[in-house]
This record gives structure tokens, C-alpha cells and sequence, in this order.
């Protein structure tokens, strides 16, 4: 079951190709059957650290660094290690794999509480997916997120004590870390699969923002949709209340890699239009995305088609003039510091940031 299966349309992040293999650890079957990941990440506290320890994954190897002075070694100084002989019966114990099966969306109460008391002050832990279908790469763990992520450790004081809207949270990894910062973020997607395993992850990583009284409210939110989810049999709906405070205090939104679909990227900017125009006060938008290199048979040549499609986009936002808003694009240059272990690419895979002020 630790295996990926990777099928023609499957899809597979960089940051979990990139990372060992020890530091994933299956934990279960989400309600559609996907195994389900997870994994811990480490936030730099010290800028000045060696940047092989920048936000990097926990492995937990005991030997890993061990004192080897006390062993053995042989006539040319290497480790004299006991090697299994290649005749004979081995008698190592036979080891069975463990099937698991289909599970339920929500663990126990004993479960969540033994998982939420695991949790450090500098580790960040994400249940994830990996290899998944387009539809569903929500459920995996982008380096826009990562770059995002970024921005907001090195401008605590900007979001600090603010309301934040995430679009597109995916696994929830930019809220959380916003919730270290901001009062209340209200982090968004759609699909109950996918908003369950967002919970979870605000539930693990309570210990980042409950010491400053912050919230995060997982909320569904769907671009294609004219509206927001108000019905009360809906386990991630809206009340009033929350419309409310969302339209009065709302200073940021914010959105890591979800510009893949041209259809999803409409929505997107129809959304961020409804919305923002309809926020009390001015607001600042920052979108971080990736730029991805394809080869085309249509074009016969590398072609960035999503991320062209979204700079579309953005120009016909700053363009708009319709008497009410004025939004203004700038990019925003990734020379902040890097508080996560991931690769900053410049060509094949070029991280774009930007920010929208909304004057009115």
C-alpha cells in the first residue's frame, strides 16, 4: 500500500517526489479509497541556519548522526559490518504486510486527540494524497503553497491581528500557517473529501495559532457557484454571522497554485471580483502559483497554456473599470526568506507571487 500507482492521468506534486520516502507515512483510506499520507514539515526559526534545515522534513531515524568511534572496522579503517550470509537459512522473522481497509472520513475521538497532542512548535504536519487525477490534486501539497507559506513567516506584522479569506486551500498548509498570524482565516474549497482532510489538518496543528486565540473556519466555496453555501446540512456551511464578519473585516485573500483549469481559473477571478467588490474595506489580494513548462502536439513547442491563461486574466482585472473598484497588479519578488525545504525553480517551474489592491 506505500507504493503510488501511477496511472496515464495521474499527476504527482514535486514536493512529495522530492522528498524521502521516509518521511511519508500512510496513515489510512479516505472516503473515496485514495490512501491517504502523512507528513511533517519544519518551520525555520533561526534564518541564520544552515539551509540544508530550512523547513525540512522530520525523519525520525534514531541512528541517523550516531556516534560510529566504538565499532569495529577493518584493515583499511571502513565499518567492519556483519553481512547476512548468502547460504544458509536466514533466520530473521518472517514479516506480513497489513491490509487495510476502507475507513471512514473521521477517526475516532481517541484517535484525533493522540494526533493532536503530537505536535511540536516548529512542525508542521499535512495529511495529504499523492498521484492523484487532475481533479483531485487539491488533496496533494504544491510549492506555491510553500512560497506563500513564505511570504507570510517573513510579514508576520502585516497580517498580524487581520481576517484573511484563502481561496482554493487545498490541504489547508498556507492557513495554518496564516493562523500564526491573522485573527480569523476562513480557508476555502470545495468537495467534502477534500474539506475533511483540511479539518484534520487545522485539528493537527492546533498548537500554531490556538496560543494567539486565532480561528480557522474550513468552509466550502465554490467558484462555479453565484453564492455561498448556506445550507445547514452541510457540515462546512456558512452562517450569517461568519458572511458577515467576512464582508466587515476581511483585509486579505489569498491563493496558493490553483490556476491549472481555464474554466476553474474564470471562476476564480469571477469569484475574487464578487467578492472583494462586496468587502467593507479596501483589501490586498496575493495569488502564488507555478509556472509549468508542457510540450504541446498543438503547438509543437514548450508552452505554459494555464499560466498564460491566468495572466490573461489578471490584465483584464486591472483593466476593468466599473466606476466602484480600482485593482492594481504588482509582482511581488521571492527574495524573502525560505522557511520550508523546497526547490525555488526558475525556469522549469517558475513561482509567480502578486498582489491586487482593491481601492474603493
Amino acid at each position: 500500500m506505500d507504493e503510488v500507482t501511477f496511472k496515464s492521468d495521474t499527476v504527482l506534486s514535486d514536493v512529495h517526489l522530492l522528498l524521502p520516502n521516509s518521511s511519508h507515512l500512510m496513515k489510512r483510506l479516505n472516503g473515496v479509497g485514495q490512501p491517504v499520507f502523512i507528513s511533517k514539515f519544519r518551520i525555520l526559526q533561526d534564518c541564520d541556519e544552515k539551509e540544508s534545515s530550512v523547513g525540512s522534513p522530520v525523519h525520525e531515524d534514531e541512528n541517523e548522526g550516531a556516534d560510529v568511534s566504538g565499532f569495529p572496522r577493518d584493515e583499511d579503517g571502513d565499518l567492519d559490518v556483519l553481512r547476512r550470509p548468502r547460504n544458509g537459512t536466514c533466520h530473521r522473522d518472517a514479516v506480513y504486510p497489513v491490509i487495510l481497509s476502507q475507513s471512514s472520513t473521521a477517526l475516532s475521538e481517541q484517535d484525533e486527540d493522540s494526533e493532536e497532542g503530537d505536535g511540536a512548535s516548529d512542525i508542521i504536519r499535512i495529511e495529504h494524497t499523492m498521484a492523484t487525477s487532475l481533479e483531485d490534486v487539491g488533496k496533494q501539497i504544491w510549492r506555491g503553497a510553500f512560497l506563500l507559506a513564505d511570504f507570510i513567516l517573513s510579514q508576520v506584522n502585516l497580517f498580524k491581528g487581520a481576517t484573511v479569506l484563502e481561496l482554493g486551500a487545498g490541504t489547508g498548509l498556507s492557513s495554518i500557517v496564516m493562523g500564526m498570524a491573522a485573527k480569523t482565516v476562513y480557508c476555502t474549497d470545495v468537495g467534502v473529501d477534500l474539506l475533511s482532510m483540511c479539518q484534520r489538518n487545522v485539528n493537527l496543528n492546533k498548537q500554531h495559532f490556538e496560543p494567539q486565540e486565532s480561528e480557522i473556519w474550513v468552509r466550502q466555496l465554490d467558484w462555479l457557484a453565484d453564492d455561498f453555501c448556506t445550507d445547514p446540512d452541510s457540515e462546512f456551511c456558512w452562517t450569517e454571522a461568519e458572511k458577515a464578519d467576512l464582508h466587515d473585516n476581511t483585509a486579505f485573500v489569498i491563493a496558493a497554485d490553483v490556476c491549472y483549469d481555464d474554466d476553474l481559473t474564470d471562476g476564480l477571478f469571477r469569484t475574487l471580483y464578487r467578492i472583494t467588490s462586496n468587502l467593507k474595506s479596501p483589501s490586498i489580494t496575493y495569488l502564488s502559483l507555478e509556472k509549468r513548462l508542457n510540450f504541446t502536439l498543438r503547438h509543437m513547442d514548450v508552452s505554459c497554456e494555464a499560466y498564460d491563461h491566468f495572466r490573461h486574466c489578471l490584465d483584464q482585472l486591472e483593466q476593468m473599470t466599473d466606476g466602484k473598484n480600482k485593482f492594481t497588479v504588482e509582482a511581488v519578488k521571492s527574495s524573502f526568506p525560505q522557511f520550508f525545504q523546497y526547490e525555488r525553480v526558475e525556469l522549469l517551474g517558475e513561482l509567480f507571487s502578486c498582489k491586487i489592491y482593491t481601492d474603493k
